[in-house]
């Protein structure tokens, strides 16, 4: 009897506990409809009464001024992960350091499309917006000492802070970056011996991102703040700018994904990109309504092995690259920085735009599937260059959750590409079936096409490597490719 108590201890009923909540419901559909309405009453609430409007442009900077809260430690625990996911997709074989080198160059042409696009129609120029200045601006600022004005050796001084954790305090998110690199490759160098550091940091994360998608239900109150500020001292001319950025944006992605990826997956397959927007079609539903591509993952693995690719490549190629992979994203990110300097009178130059290219190629990697990871990236990337802009996120706040339609089926369609295209390179395809599938002649049944009655193997029965289980965000359904679930 003691062996057995032993065996199965008895909770300690002093220790505190959290009770167990039942499966929840979605109700997200909820603030895209708050997020309307508020856009239209701040567009009326600015043309009707101005003088008023303008005084509840401070709604939209105490919104802007709580998602900078959280700017810190998103950084941090995305470049962590991310470090450890890179080893992860790297270690699997050649599929993964395939799929890594496509990830990093598709994302950055992205962000350089957006870069372009941004400056040939100049969103937001001639709005002469005055942003409401609040402490953002002071705390990013914040920790670069005496140097930062120094020329090239200043700034590089400026990333170092005085102590580990002041880099957290001092609202420098260059610094948090410096450090989240060093603590990532630290890891990383542990081996195994890392994972539990990784296991915490994926705790937090989760915290940090439940604690973001709590901040984004106040969005339809901060839009209507920054909306009804903005109308109330530019007029209409507002509503037509952020109209054009928006129109612009989804031609950007509809492009992309057809010019761009369309091309990319003809000239080194054969594949149409039609035929496979087609043959997704359903998926494709699916994230419209849901504005996030994560909720298409587990059809997309399913589609990508009945199509013909190989378990192991799906499984590998496509939670990494829902991480790594987020070219909407990117288009969106650079857009929209480009809009906020225009729009507040204070152009990047080339310079300062490359600068923050770079970051964001850094940044955004990991975020994905995460409500508001976007609008939390675009305030950091502004932070570390241009903290003057800042206050300007929440012009972006009112038409972000229109935009996150046109990012997530293009973050979506870039990884669907990516595994047909990892998998001809690697061999590990049956093109023969992908004719077929894409023709129309083997449909996808749902429920039907189980995983375990392919004949290839689990990724850790090919590869044998353990650093598979390090992702930088839970996946979903993907446990049954290999990833254990946490």
């Amino acid at each position: 009897m003691a062996d057995k108590a032993a065996s199965h201890p008895v909770p300690n009923p002093g220790s505190p506990k959290i009770a167990e909540r039942g499966k929840k419901k979605d109700n997200t559909h909820w603030l895209y409809i708050g997020v309307i309405v508020a856009v239209i009453a701040g567009i009326i609430f600015g043309l009707v009464a101005p003088e008023v409007a303008s005084g509840f442009k401070i709604l939209g900077t105490m919104f802007v001024d709580l998602i900078t809260m959280v700017i810190t430690p998103v950084i941090f625990c995305t470049i962590v992960l991310g470090i450890g996911s890179v080893r992860a997709a790297a270690s699997v074989g050649k599929a993964g350091g395939i799929a890594l080198v496509y990830f990093i160059t598709m994302s950055t042409l992205a962000l350089g499309i957006g870069l372009v696009v941004g400056n040939l129609i100049n969103p937001g120029s001639g709005l002469n917006i005055e942003a409401t200045r609040g402490d953002a601006a002071s705390l990013a600022g914040g920790g670069h000492g005496d140097g930062a004005d120094e020329g090239l050796v200043g700034f590089i001084q400026s990333i170092i802070p005085d102590t580990f954790f002041s880099a957290f305090t001092s609202g420098s998110v260059l610094q948090v970056l410096f450090v989240a690199l060093i603590v990532g490759f630290a890891v990383q160098a542990m081996g195994r011996q890392g994972e539990p550091i990784l296991d915490f940091v994926a705790a937090l994360q989760k915290l940090v991102f439940k604690i973001l998608s709590g901040i984004l239900w106040l969005a339809p109150v901060g839009a209507f703040g920054a909306i009804a500020g903005v109308v109330a001292s530019t007029g209409f001319d507002a509503v037509l700018q952020l109209g054009v950025l928006m129109l612009a944006f989804y031609v950007t992605c509809v492009i992309f994904i057809f010019g761009v990826l369309g091309f990319v997956l003809k000239t080194f397959t054969g594949f149409s990109i039609f035929k496979l927007v087609k043959y997704l079609a359903r998926e494709y539903l699916l994230i419209f309504a849901t504005s996030s591509s994560e909720s298409a993952l587990p059809n997309l693995m399913r589609k990508m092995e009945h199509v013909g690719v190989g378990k192991s490549t799906v499984g590998i190629v496509v939670p990494t690259g829902y991480s790594f992979n987020l070219d909407g994203t990117a288009i969106y990110l650079t857009m929209a920085a480009i809009f906020i300097s225009d729009a507040m009178s204070m152009p990047m130059s080339t310079g300062e735009q490359i600068s923050l290219l770079v970051f964001m190629i850094i940044a955004s990697k990991g975020a994905a599937g995460v409500s508001g990871a976007g609008i939390a990236t675009l305030a950091a990337g502004l932070q570390s260059h241009r903290p003057e802009l800042l206050d300007g996120v929440g012009l972006i706040v009112g038409i972000d959750r229109f935009m996150s339609e046109a990012r997530a089926l293009t973050n979506f369609s870039g990884n669907a590409v990516a595994t047909l295209l990892v998998g001809t390179w690697t061999g590990t395809i049956d093109k023969g079936r992908v004719k077929r599938v894409l023709n129309g002649e083997e449909p996808y049944v749902e429920g039907t096409d189980e995983p375990d009655d392919h004949d290839d193997h689990d990724v850790h029965e090919d590869h044998g490597v353990h650093a598979v289980e390090l992702q930088p965000t839970p996946q979903t359904g993907s446990e049954r490719y290999g990833t254990p679930e946490r």
